[in-house]
């Protein structure tokens, strides 16, 4: 619940407030101040008769109606606070900056939730407990530092842990990035990360809220709400960034001691992710480094001209585009020999361009001009410019801010000098630009952004699934766990997934009658022992009746063997399809190529069921061995239309039977003409 009270309050009381500075109580109430607050900022403070130059009240029980209430007390005092201020003087709206909830005994966890229940009777806000506070253009309701610049066309970043925060403020400052909102939700009792996305997109104006959202998730407590919210909002012309941590296990761990956060597999986050269409970060660096490239115009194109007076840098940013899919496309013709007379003796224009060490701020914008009107093939502009401490670059970071300004084409600064450089550097990012001073950092995100699709649609389309034969096969299994071969013949015909002829029997005299019909050679597998291959239940290349009567034999002998199947042997690039029902999320769907890839090398990309094609291609375009399925030297390609087909009916089946928990298709086999599915395994639980 998010109100006014809480974003444009009138009235502030910190409860706890003091005079020493080094003391959260102390802190909120400096930056209260030097903030600006408008409002009337009241203190309670037993001890003090003044705090930071306002008169303070010695108990809440003076106070006049307040709006928002700070609590910067001991966790056992605050259910009793909010109680009284929440009944006694109309306050609808609480940030509690005190820990020692639930994130940290059960007993906290009683204290909070009597919190969060006194303020759903009184219809109050609440931010935290066990956070840093609220910064909004209105009121700096935070005790930490840095305290950004706040602009309405910066950053709104929320955040699930306070330090966090402030580690990633510190890293956004030094690049110049700007905010209009930092929110710490803590333990997000009432207020998550997918609240405040909720209010952003159903209060969004066009011409005045952030475009920009940054996020720091250690628990997505409501997948579907961030999945709606977020693509919402990225429809409407927003860019949103994300780290989630707390994928491993051993993060998980940490995550929850944390906050009491409930950890998700870092397949249905990726998932989740790439279905909202929010860039996926790993590090605070590479998290601000993508917030200060929403800040630019959107990037058209893949083809970036790199401009340095440095070439190693220069080198280093080229290998780092090329590696992440982009583009330093060669620069060469009359345009390009014009450019190099304009320049000294020695200066290379092929692409990076470099115009040396004595090059000079008029040089770099020649260079920009060229690059802005004259170079068609290229869509933006890297410009790597410090200085090895022989001249100041206020001159040159002049020409540059005029150029950003000026260009259509974004204009990517790399400014690598912040010791040496310092005073120019920070005289041009007060200017309202950003710095990118790491050149491979930057071009990291830059290729996380390329590769995130837009958001999809969330609706089921049926593909031609046919639901009835589904339901009915469904209805068939009578025990929980991995279904019979029929079953799963029948779930994946529901579909329209083609199949690999096969039969599964316990005589020997039809599955060589079988075997006759498809005609030799075969593949014969032992049904009921779930890993076939590790216990030596698959015959490969079988091409006689009297090999498949052999292989018959030995594999009724193996343990919890029920019988045998016979399949059609064909030929073909080994591809995979799996999904897992995930806790929360629904379905998790991978595709990858079989074997030794989605083993050994882990090769896999994931989506969120239902998949539309446009998801599906993606996944599949994003996988490294992508290569072997366009086709490489010399080898046909698979049909990838057929293969993007097999993983959206999947994905529709998965939506309409959530009773599948488990499922593999590995392998299917592929040439340009089909692909087939030969062997699977689903496991139900009703």
């Amino acid at each position: 619940m998010i109100n006014r009270e809480l974003l444009n309050p009138q009235s502030i009381v910190v409860i706890g407030g003091s005079n020493n500075v080094h003391k959260p109580g102390g802190s909120v109430v400096r930056n209260l101040i030097s903030g600006g607050y408008s409002g009337n900022l009241r203190i309670v403070n037993p001890k003090e008769d003044e705090v930071q130059g306002i008169k303070a009240f010695h108990d809440a029980k003076e106070l006049p109606p307040t709006e928002l209430a700070i609590l910067v007390v001991a966790a056992k005092f605050c259910p009793d606070y909010v109680e009284f201020l929440a009944k006694e003087k109309q306050t609808r709206a609480f940030i509690i900056i005190s820990a020692g909830f639930g994130e940290e005994t059960k007993a906290g966890a009683e204290l909070e939730q009597r919190i969060l229940d006194t303020c759903e009777k009184y219809g109050a806000a609440l931010i935290g407990p066990n956070c840093i506070g609220l910064l909004t253009r209105n009121h700096h309701s935070v005790f930490t530092l840095p305290i950004p610049n706040l602009d309405p066309s910066g950053a709104d970043f929320v955040s699930g842990s306070g330090a966090t925060a402030v580690f990633i403020l510190e890293s956004a400052v030094i690049k110049g990035l700007q905010f209009n909102s930092v929110w710490s939700i803590g333990n997000g009792k009432q207020i998550g990360i997918e609240d405040v996305l909720q209010y952003m997109d159903d209060h969004f104006d066009p011409e005045t809220d952030s475009k920009v959202k940054l996020l720091y998730i250690e628990n997505i407590s409501n997948p579907d709400k961030l999945l709606y919210h977020a693509g919402n909002l990225i429809r409407k012309g927003c860019r949103i960034a994300a780290i989630k941590s707390g994928a491993s296990e051993s993060g998980s761990r940490a995550a929850s001691s944390h906050t009491g956060a409930i950890a998700s597999s870092d397949s249905a986050v990726e998932a989740l992710f790439r279905k909202a269409g929010i860039v996926r970060c790993f590090s605070r660096e590479e998290l601000t480094t993508v917030g200060c490239i929403f800040t630019l115009p959107a990037l058209k194109g893949k083809n970036f001209a790199i401009v340095t007076h440095a070439g190693g840098p220069g080198v280093m940013l080229t290998d780092a585009l090329s590696k992440g899919g982009l583009n330093v496309p060669k620069i060469e013709g009359e345009l390009a020999d014009e450019l190099k007379t304009k320049l000294f003796p020695g200066s290379a224009v092929a692409n990076p361009i470099d115009f040396l060490a004595t090059g000079t701020p008029e040089q770099l914008g020649t260079v920009i001009d060229y690059c802005e009107n004259k170079f068609e093939n290229i869509d933006a502009i890297a410009v790597i410019y410090g200085t090895p401490g022989l001249t100041q670059l206020y001159e040159a970071y002049d020409v540059l801010d005029r150029k950003i300004k000026e260009c259509k084409k974004p204009i990517f600064p790399v400014l690598p000098s912040l010791h040496t450089a310092g005073p120019e550097v920070a005289e041009f990012l007060k200017k309202g630009h950003v710095n990118f001073s790491d050149e491979v950092t930057l071009a990291t995100a830059l290729s996380q952004i390329m590769k995130t699709p837009p958001p999809s649609s969330t609706e089921v389309q049926l593909y031609g699934v046919d639901i009835q034969r589904l339901h009915k096969a469904i209805n068939d299994v009578k025990e929980n766990g991995y279904v019979q071969p029929d079953i799963v013949r029948e779930l994946l015909s529901s579909a329209g997934i083609p199949l690999v002829p096969e039969m599964v029997s316990t005589s020997k005299e039809e599955l060589t009658a079988f075997a006759e019909r498809v005609g030799f050679p075969v593949v014969a597998k032992v049904v009921g022992p779930i890993h076939k291959s590790d216990v030596g239940g698959v015959a490969l290349n079988i091409r006689t009746p009297e090999h498949l009567a052999l292989e018959f034999d030995r594999m009724m002998k193996i343990k919890d063997a029920t019988g045998v199947m016979v399949q059609k042997m064909l030929k073909g690039t080994e591809l995979f399809i799996g999904a897992k029902y995930e806790e929360r999320f629904g379905h998790v769907v991978l595709c990858g190529l079989g074997g030794i890839f989605v083993e050994v090398l882990k090769d896999v990309s994931s989506g969120l069921a239902p998949l539309s094609y446009d998801e599906a291609y993606s996944m599949i375009h994003s996988l490294k061995g992508y290569k072997i399925i366009k086709g490489t030297r010399g080898q046909k390609g698979i049909n990838e239309q057929k293969f993007a087909e097999i993983i959206v009916k999947l994905s529709t089946i998965l939506r309409l039977a959530t009773e599948i928990k488990e499922m593999d298709i590995n392998p299917l086999l592929a040439d340009e003409n089909d692909v087939v599915a030969v062997d699977a395994r689903i496991r139900i639980e009703k």
